[in-house]
């Protein structure tokens, strides 16, 4: 299935992908696109149960994997450079592993690379609650609790494009419940570190439980050519650390060899 995409970007860039996390979407990178990654084409898709691309199941980590291959092929790229921020990175991990010759170099932004089963369970029994707002600016303020670092003005403006109102005047996110509490399922099991062989960037958020020492050092011992950066800020390092973490980016993608 081809994903619906955002892009930015000249045309003739050299292409990078970008990979949302779960109850996200591909839009959540048009800051980072259009402020800091200017010198490439930037593709984002809405990744399978999420945003404008195709809800319908299975919503398993090889459906997501053959959804983007089956995107780079429309797109007619070869090979791209891949940013994954939470489940993203763990889907940028299989891609990287299942299909190497597509992928360049991985940009982790503070990634659920494995999620513990009890976690997971629980994560996952909280995402069957509806989420709904009764105004943007009641949703905003929501977000904001939750992430006390983040700038109003990104949280404002990536709920008032991915925040749809329905029927009953309420705004809620654009994804599938149920594919949200699939990928958690998908999360609790063990990621093909070994297999990857890409040189790699894991960006941190400092206060997220996402990421703890221990999963690094795993990564370390697994990823030879793996870079790590601890950032400001909790698990949406996009929001907490903006700069920071759009100066990691930058910074590995000019410096490293793909």
């Amino acid at each position: 299935m081809r994903l619906y995409v955002h892009e930015w970007g000249a045309a003739d860039a050299p292409p990078l992908l970008c990979l949302h996390g779960v109850t996200s979407w591909g839009g959540r990178f048009r800051n980072l696109a259009e402020k800091r990654l200017d010198a490439f084409h930037v593709f984002a898709p809405d990744l399978r149960g999420h945003g404008l691309s195709d809800w319908e199941p299975p919503w398993n980590l090889g459906t997501h994997g053959t959804d983007l291959v089956d995107t780079l092929d429309a797109l007619e790229l070869e090979r791209a450079d891949v940013v994954g921020h939470r489940f993203g990175g763990r889907l940028a991990l299989e891609l990287a592993a299942s299909r190497p010759e597509r992928v360049g170099r991985i940009v982790l932004l503070d990634p659920a690379l494995w999620v513990p089963p009890e976690i997971a369970l629980d994560r996952a029994d909280w995402m069957r609650r509806d989420e709904s707002y009764g105004s943007l600016d009641e949703a905003v303020e929501a977000k904001l609790a939750a992430n006390p670092r983040a700038k109003r003005e990104l949280v404002a403006d990536d709920l008032s494009r991915h925040l749809q109102l329905g029927d009953d005047a309420r705004w809620r996110p654009r994804f599938s419940r149920s594919a949200v509490v699939a990928a958690y399922g998908e999360m609790a099991t063990s990621p093909p570190l070994d297999r990857v062989a890409a040189p790699m960037l894991l960006v941190r958020g400092r206060e997220s439980r996402v990421v703890p020492q221990r999963l690094v050092d795993v990564v370390l011992a697994a990823v030879p050519e793996c870079e790590v950066v601890t950032v400001p800020g909790g698990h949406t390092v996009m929001w907490d650390a903006f700069d920071e973490t759009a100066d990691a980016i930058v910074g590995f993608l000019e410096n490293s060899r793909a």
